[in-house]
This record gives structure tokens, sequence and C-alpha cells, in this order.
């Protein structure tokens, strides 16, 4: 077994955890996820942790133990204080706007970008340049901030783009003559 999968997982208060057949179903302030059991792991709680057992120690169960654990103590996290991804745009007259669930983007095109916020997902625009991605699940907050930037990904001679909040963007020397 792992160092990872040996750990066990913290229940902070508030938060507490079901498991329904091959389904663990995580609830907290922030919402409820659901996280599938693979056969062969179950889980095991002592107190206020969550720690992974394994019924059966063949290669495949000690493979996907350490995973488990991490993927679990990101929904523990999600649903107690959540994640936030935060977006610069970079670019004259480049800017955002979200309305309910819509946010609208202006970059450079000759059209304006709209895009429909999904599910368990927010969106704020604390200025004009700023976008901040907002939920529960990690992968989704990854997933819609990745969206957001294939927009307009930033371009490696001026920079200009939707770039991710400290992202550094190595830029080129232009064409000398």
């Amino acid at each position: 077994m792992s160092r990872v999968a040996k750990r066990p997982v913290a229940l902070p208060k508030g938060v507490t955890h079901a498991v329904d057949g091959s389904t663990v179903t995580v609830k907290g302030a922030k919402g409820a996820l659901k996280l599938p059991l693979r056969p062969g792991l179950s889980l095991v709680q002592e107190g206020n942790d969550i720690r992974i057992e394994i019924a059966e120690r063949n290669k495949e169960s000690l493979m996907h133990a350490g995973s488990l654990r991490s993927h679990l103590a990101n929904v523990v996290q999600g649903v107690s204080q959540g994640y936030e991804k935060k977006l610069e745009l970079v670019g004259v007259g480049y800017r955002a706007a979200a309305q309910g669930k819509k946010l609208n983007l202006t970059l450079g095109f000759s059209h304006p970008v709209e895009y429909d916020v999904p599910e368990g997902i927010t969106i704020d625009t604390p200025t004009q340049t700023e976008i901040v991605v907002k939920g529960a699940d990690k992968q989704r907050v990854g997933q819609v901030a990745a969206e957001i930037r294939s927009y307009r990904p930033p371009e490696p001679y001026k920079g200009k783009g939707v770039r991710y909040s400290g992202e550094r963007i190595e830029l080129k020397e232009t064409k000398k003559k």
C-alpha cells in the first residue's frame, strides 16, 4: 500500500459521508459530491477520519488505493471550503461580464463570445479584466477555467489573451532584419 493511501482523510465539522454500494456521497456546506468506489476497496471511519481499506491485496487494488484517497480528500475539501480559479484578461478592449448563468466576453473578435455556465459552478467578475470561477468539484472548476482560457489563449509575442492568475508567459523576440 502506498504512503498516500495509508494517510487518513480528516472530515471537517459539518461534513458527512455515506457509502451506497459502489459510490460514496460526501455532503457539506458547499453541496454534495459523489465518488465511485472500485471493487476491492472500502472506506472505514475512525472518529473524524476516513481510512482506505484494501480487501484483496492484488496489483489493481494497490494501484487505485492512493488515487481514491486523493480524490476523496479533494471531494471533502470541495464540499467544505470549495475551489476557485482566477483568470486575467490582458489586451486592449478585452472585457468580461457575468450576467446570471452566462459569461459575456469581448476578446477582440468581430463578435462577442457567450459562455454558458454549467450547473454547480459560479462565475464572478470583480473587475472587467478578472474572472473568478468557483465550485465544489475541483475537476469541474479547472475544466471551466480551461474552456474560458481556450477562447483566446495568451499569444507569445505581446502576451495578450486570457491567462490564469499568476501564469508566466515566455515572450518571444520579434523578427529582426
